[in-house]
């Protein structure tokens, strides 16, 4: 945290760029409540301040520690154009016409309006994690860094942990097909060719197994809907807790499918790799003994 002591009355933006801030940074630092004067929170660039007056500026660090509050959410990474968070299972991305507000995106939304006082904070939705998967998930802050990211999607690198029933016979593989989708958004795999789709390609690797499950790490290799849960089902080993696309079982009691690592150029800076990855949940290794790991 930098501390700034002011030795005579001037308005905060001045008092923070004379201290090797720019105009745009200063602005920002306020707008996002990086900046406090003396033990309250600064809401706006030009506040008067007194001579004397202690101002407590944090550092990214600091205000990435404090970001991570959100209620039924932890976020996971945040700069002025992207937030990172790590979902839930069985909270959708976005609304539904059932479902307005238990989404990531109304939570998120929300949480950042209130932490800058302004109704104007918007996020963007990037991509989406079924309701039931779990992990990463990325928002973008601006129109233009939705457009940046999406239009780059295809060359994030994406991987899942998953449980399926069954083993499959080839322990390590890649599932490619034409996907599309019917008027009931059950989404299927294309068996007549003047049926149009999109390709879906999806790598997979046997890390552990038992007599009935087995627990995969899987590669997205393009990022369409509902890919991995169909591609499992295709392929005779449906994921655990699956009903829609087949699954018998819900030996955790939600769908056995999580997306534990994310890595993406950043959209304003890009030579910076972004890599994300976090701990696959410790229940997803309890049908398995070590005796079976791969």
């Amino acid at each position: 945290m930098k501390k700034i002591l002011t030795k005579d009355e001037a308005d905060l933006l001045t008092l923070l760029t004379n201290s090797g801030y720019s105009k745009t940074k200063a602005k920002q630092l306020v707008k996002h409540g990086a900046v406090a004067v003396g033990d309250k929170e600064a809401t706006r660039a030009d506040q008067l301040l007194s001579a004397g007056e202690l101002v407590c500026v944090r550092s990214e660090q600091e205000m990435r520690e404090q970001a991570k509050t959100c209620p039924g959410l932890s976020i996971i990474y945040e700069d002025e154009a992207i937030i990172v968070i790590d979902k839930p299972a069985g909270l959708l991305t976005i609304a539904t016409e059932k479902e307005k507000r238990k989404t990531a995106y109304y939570l998120l939304s929300t949480y950042l309006k209130e932490r800058s006082k302004s109704t104007k904070s918007r996020i963007f939705i990037v991509h989406r994690l079924d309701q039931g998967t779990s992990g990463l998930l990325v928002f973008a802050k601006n129109e233009v860094v939705k457009k940046i990211l999406q239009d780059g999607w295809e060359h994030a690198d994406k991987r899942y942990t998953a449980i399926v029933e069954g083993v499959p016979r080839e322990k390590e593989g890649q599932i490619a097909s034409t996907l599309s989708e019917s008027k009931a958004l059950r989404v299927y795999t294309v068996r007549d060719k003047s049926e149009e789709g999109k390709e879906a390609r999806t790598n997979y690797k046997v890390i552990k197994e038992s007599d009935a499950y087995a627990l995969l790490d899987i590669t997205l290799l393009t990022g369409r809907k509902n890919q991995i849960r169909v591609h499992m089902a295709d392929h005779g080993t449906p994921i655990a807790g699956d009903k829609k696309y087949g699954a018998k079982t819900n030996p955790l009691r939600r769908m056995a499918l999580h997306a534990y690592h994310l890595s993406f150029n950043h959209p304003t800076i890009p030579e910076k790799r972004m890599e994300f990855e976090i701990p696959t949940p410790g229940k997803f290794h309890m049908l398995f003994s070590k005796k079976k790991e791969k």
